[in-house]
């Protein structure tokens, strides 16, 4: 039972809101001490870990680029920009990037990131084309955007991966299948995610175009009819 000290560890680690990392890697040593491993052997351990999923870290490389990026107005420019476009609202905003991560993850690109993407690009633009539909708007406004951009992102990027047969959720649930004895081949989940996907699309657009008649109304925008009355000639 004592072997399963390395838990307590990140429980309370966590609870008191420590460094993460530091945490983690100090859980790993007292769990292989008291194992029973030697310590050259639990260093072993851990570096072979981090060599095997190095790829998991190369989202860190990014974090100063974008930093560095915020800095100097990337954030401001977005929202500039994005208000230069009349039509341009909320929902139509975060649909289109809804439709582009989808596909983007359906093919197995990495195109987006709370952090890459979200923050510094999609979130201005959405707040810009808000700012320049409305004029001020409320804070609580500010963070109900912010919330359909973070769900946008977890939209796109869960229901698109599986439907690409490399993404590592498609292997995993094949793994998994085959340990249970069901005959399942990685293309057979990706065929099976792609309706999904394109769901996921049209349901999360409708989520987004409600809040825009929702911001609407609350700030008093009227819908343009469609057919403008003609001038008599």
């Amino acid at each position: 039972m004592i072997k399963l000290i390395g838990i307590l560890i990140i429980i309370v680690g966590f609870i008191l809101k420590l460094d993460t990392l530091a945490v983690v890697l100090i859980a790993g040593i007292v769990t292989g001490l008291v194992a029973g491993l030697p310590f050259p052997k639990i260093v072993e351990i851990l570096g072979k870990a981090f060599v095997e999923n190095r790829y998991m870290s190369i989202f860190i490389v990014s974090l100063p680029v974008i930093g560095i990026l915020e800095r100097y107005g990337l954030r401001e420019r977005a929202a500039y920009v994005i208000g230069k476009i009349k039509a341009a609202t909320v929902g139509k905003v975060t649909a289109l990037y809804l439709v582009l991560r989808t596909l983007s993850a359906m093919f197995g690109l990495r195109l987006g990131g709370h952090v890459q993407f979200i923050r510094p690009l999609i979130l201005p633009m959405a707040e810009g084309a808000a700012m320049n539909r409305y004029g001020e708007i409320k804070s609580e406004d500010h963070e109900t955007i912010k919330g359909l951009e973070a769900a946008v992102e977890n939209y796109g990027n869960f229901f698109g991966q599986n439907a690409f047969v490399a993404a590592g959720g498609v292997l995993l649930i094949v793994g998994v299948l085959k340990e249970l004895n069901y005959t399942v081949e990685a293309i057979d989940i990706a065929k099976a995610s792609i309706p999904i996907a394109l769901i996921i699309m049209v349901v999360g657009s409708l989520q987004f175009f409600y809040y825009d008649r929702k911001f609407d109304q609350k700030y008093g925008i009227k819908t343009r009819p469609k057919k403008e009355n003609r001038q008599n000639a």
